[in-house]
């Protein structure tokens, strides 16, 4: 793995194991791992934050010996690196044997974002988390994978809030060299590099590699020498605001992408786009095929037949759409190469419905694709009507729009002391089955007082987490008082607390529950029953409406007439995200619907026992049961915010105060069961991608034999 010896020379060989281990992220979703890294300095291996690649280069040869000689972390070393081991070398295919007669060749899964873990910080939000607990879960079944995204060498972005609420976007640099990643090396024991095809000016990318479990995602970079100053910056940032850099964005990671699979030599039968962010990636397999040989029509009925598409997006605004002049300035080479005409080619992306307003993404990959679906079944129907133009001779409800539910990655969302907590009671290889709904009845077994212990701790630790943010900043300089009080340190561990937590842009609705202000100031400062709410999330740099409801909750939040119980945690990313849906006792959610397309933090929440509060929109119309959370039909904002006041006020606030004799509010925890059994073995991603492994995947790979 290129000059990884050579960067860990200080590692001695008793535990040098500890290299490969680092540089693949197993480690993230295996407590038994992540301990060995905690065990040999606790304090350098926070001030990494939980980065073993850095903490490793930093450590002196003398605290790593001082490991070797400790025969209690030589035991837990041996048996981890060994499981580590024995799980690498699995080589089976989870639904190899119901493919009669046939060689599991890779699906390639291409996506714009990977959310995976925040020492690679090149995710904005949920589509990210969904793609990385995509590969984590099938690095556990054996789902023969290898995934295809971008290097962003500056990451999304950091947030920092001025003293007037406004977000500012600095870049967050990441070094390469002390984050879990690898250089792809070419014969000459070089990064390889390769040129994008047909793309003139020429462009060239370097290929990374991380290593998720048994599955291998290559990165593309552009910011290497070889390229000028425009093409060197296509990658720097998700998402650019740019149209043109944008579209070449999109032939980089798709064209490019593919390149890369050529390159490397990895033969895939089934491509998966996350996304329409990488369907050029549908261009290439065409022509592929169409340079051996193959029609145009021919290879695209083939290539229809093995992709599969996943679109997250209800929001029409949020599909690329490219003016054709772009299209041609890029593509007018390409047309005759897929025997194609301008006019056939760029009729492969108009949308019936806006004959003229270009080159969309999702259109072309919707009709290149023989196996669609929207994130929820909600999102299916709305799917269905949204691109119902495209199949205008077929009942809106007979578009071939299919749905699979997100799911969360358990063993990454799990917080280690519930885990420790479920082991106890559910059984030690719980983790094996935990799509089983049956496997999940033993949680009524858990005495309450150790389930409301185990979440009280976790809601100190969050706490905790949170003064410890906002003390750090303040002993270097970097923060006003006015963000002091506002970032959480006046918060109580003792009172109900609310989080929200996720993207801020307006549909939303993150400023929502201060609809109706005095009435939300009457249940935060009631002196016996009181309510808080922690806030976090980033806007997009260029989402100004989304900036302005972050500056409205930061205002409101140094309001001293809101007691000091309202917060607004600057710079929200994977780790804060994972304290808050283990230690806030609500996850409220309020969109506009049918706007939220799933939503997945309500999953990870439910699953550590934290309740949900959230408008019947995404997965929450599939998951609730009357019975493991709290529901409202959406309707104006009016209602919407006068119904979480009373959900609050009537049912949620006298649930939580309604404390026994022996401190444990008995009902509360409750419903805690509830909602971890009834929502954890349908919303994971082991169910999640068993569905797109028996639905598409096994469908797509009988026709590619």
């Amino acid at each position: 793995m290129d000059d990884m010896k050579d960067r860990f020379k200080n590692i001695p060989e008793r535990i040098s194991g500890l290299r490969d281990l680092a540089y693949n992220l197993w480690w993230s979703w295996h407590p038994a791992a992540r301990i060995l890294f905690k065990m040999i300095n606790r304090v350098v291996w926070k001030e990494s934050r939980h980065n073993p690649v850095k903490m490793l280069r930093e450590l002196p040869r003398e605290v790593l010996d001082s490991a070797v000689n400790d025969h209690e972390y030589l035991h837990l070393y041996d048996i981890a690196l060994t499981r580590f081991r024995e799980e690498m070398e699995i080589k089976r295919c989870w639904f190899a044997e119901k493919i009669a007669d046939s060689e599991c060749l890779p699906i390639a899964f291409f996506s714009a974002e990977y959310g995976l873990h925040h020492s690679l910080p090149f995710y904005a939000g949920g589509l990210g988390f969904l793609a990385g607990d995509y590969l984590k879960e099938c690095s556990d079944l054996g789902v023969p994978l290898v995934g295809v995204g971008f290097m962003y060498p500056e990451g999304y972005f950091l947030q920092k809030i001025r003293t007037d609420g406004w977000q500012e976007n600095p870049d967050e640099i990441l070094d390469r060299d002390a984050a879990p990643i690898t250089r792809v090396l070419n014969e000459k024991g070089e990064q390889l590099v390769i040129k994008v095809p047909f793309i003139d000016p020429p462009i060239h990318v370097a290929v990374w590699k991380v290593a998720i479990g048994r599955i291998s995602l290559y990165l593309v970079d552009t910011d290497i020498d070889i390229n000028d100053p425009w093409n060197r910056s296509i990658a720097y940032h998700l998402y650019i605001g740019d149209i043109e850099q944008r579209l070449r964005q999109e032939i980089v990671l798709g064209i490019g992408g593919s390149e890369i699979l050529k390159t490397l030599g990895i033969k895939h039968s089934v491509l998966h786009l996350n996304e329409g962010h990488s369907a050029f990636a549908l261009l290439e397999r065409i022509r592929e095929r169409v340079e051996e040989g193959m029609s145009f029509d021919t290879a695209a009925e083939q290539v229809r037949k093995t992709s599969v598409f996943t679109t997250h997006t209800p929001v029409t605004a949020g599909h690329d759409i490219f003016p054709f002049h772009l299209m041609d300035k890029y593509f007018s080479h390409y047309y005759p190469i897929l025997g194609l005409s301008r006019e056939s080619f760029l009729q492969l992306g108009v949308n019936p419905k806006e004959t003229t307003a270009g080159f969309n993404m999702t259109a072309f990959a919707l009709k290149m694709s023989s196996y669609r679906n929207g994130v929820s079944k909600k999102h299916g129907e709305v799917a269905r009507r949204m691109w119902h133009t495209l199949w205008p001779e077929k009942k809106e409800e007979d578009v071939p729009i299919n749905s699979i539910t997100n799911g969360i990655h358990v063993p990454t969302w799990i917080e280690p002391k519930m885990e420790l907590l479920f082991n106890k009671y559910l059984g030690a290889r719980w983790t094996e089955d935990h799509d089983n709904p049956v496997i999940w009845e033993l949680i009524d077994d858990i005495p309450d007082e150790e389930l409301w212990q185990t979440h009280y701790w976790l809601k100190m630790k969050l706490i905790n987490f949170i003064r410890e943010q906002v003390r750090r900043r303040w002993i270097e300089n970097r923060m006003d008082p006015v963000n002091v009080v506002t970032g959480g340190t006046l918060l109580d561990p003792l009172t109900l607390t609310i989080g929200f937590a996720r993207r801020f842009t307006a549909y939303k609705r993150a400023d929502l529950i201060f609809y109706n202000l005095d009435r939300l100031q009457k249940l935060l400062n009631n002196r016996w029953k009181p309510l808080q709410i922690i806030f976090a999330g980033k806007a997009h740099p260029v989402d100004d409406e989304g900036k302005r409801i972050i500056q409205r909750i930061f205002n409101f939040a140094h309001n001293p007439e809101l007691g000091g119980r309202v917060a607004f945690v600057e710079n929200y990313d994977e780790q804060l995200a994972q304290y808050m849906v283990h230690g806030v006792d609500i996850w409220l959610n309020n969109p506009l619907p049918p706007l939220e397309a799933c939503g997945t933090s309500g999953m990870k929440a439910s699953l550590n026992g934290v309740l949900h509060l959230s408008i019947l929109d995404g997965w929450w119309m599939e998951g609730f049961n009357g019975k493991n959370g709290w529901a409202f039909e959406g309707k104006d904002a009016t209602h919407d915010a006068e119904a979480i006041y009373d959900i609050l006020e009537k049912e949620v606030i006298p649930l939580y105060y309604d404390i026994g004799d022996d401190g444990i509010p008995h009902n509360w925890v409750k419903k805690m069961k509830e909602a971890i059994k009834s929502t954890s073995p349908l919303f994971c991603s082991r169910r999640m991608v068993k569905e797109y492994a028996t639905k598409f995947y096994q469908k797509a790979l009988k026709v590619s034999i």
